[in-house]
């Protein structure tokens, strides 16, 4: 398989923030900044290509009958690791994604990927696509992450950069506004992509 195609499907053809609308609790939870959104799209990152990777190698020895409790164990080995460096060497960052790090684990992404895309192909492609798909959904909590605060709070990465002047929509950094957020950016993101194929 072609390696840029690949990642090219994560990034736009099947994001998974825009298009396919899977791994909703991080995306609407923790976007009420960017750092916020690009941690924990870095996390996930992290967990998908190592678990793709793993899920790619043990694919013949894994016995089909238990390959999802398979799946699970590798994915929570992962999530387990990230979430002790992240403890280690951002604990400001930990604290501020919380319970949502743990909930990797369960997040639909990891394992579609895995059952739909990892268990079917060799280490590299599995590495590839993990890679795709994760710029895809850190691009996409970014994105929401960057438009929240920027509204909400009148700030880009908690720098100020809006005047005391200007209103602040405090709405966009609660969970109303991450729903309106998403539903815009979903909206735009797919005419743009849409109006290409055309």
């Amino acid at each position: 398989m072609n390696p840029i195609k690949i990642l090219k499907n994560g990034i736009i053809d099947e994001n998974p923030t825009f298009v396919q609308a899977i791994g909703m609790c991080p995306t609407l939870g923790v976007t009420s900044s960017a750092i916020n959104g690009i941690g924990m799209g870095l996390a996930t990152t992290a967990v998908l290509i190592f678990a793709n990777l793993f899920v790619s190698l043990l694919r013949k020895v894994i016995p089909d009958k238990v390959r999802i409790p398979c799946f699970i164990v590798v994915i929570a080995t992962f999530v387990t690791i990230i979430e002790f460096l992240l403890k280690a060497y951002s604990p400001s960052l930990n604290a501020s994604l919380g319970l949502y790090i743990p909930l990797i684990v369960v997040n639909c992404l990891i394992l579609a990927r895995a059952e739909a895309f990892a268990s079917k192909n060799g280490p590299v492609a599995a590495v590839v696509d993990g890679v795709g798909m994760g710029l895809g959904f850190t691009l996409g909590l970014g994105i929401l992450g960057l438009v929240r605060e920027f509204i909400g709070s009148g700030t880009l990465f908690d720098i100020t950069v809006l005047p005391e002047m200007f209103p602040r929509t405090l709405l966009f950094v609660m969970a109303p506004g991450a729903f309106f957020t998403l539903g815009i950016l979903m909206a735009g993101f797919n005419y743009m992509k849409n109006k290409k194929k055309a």
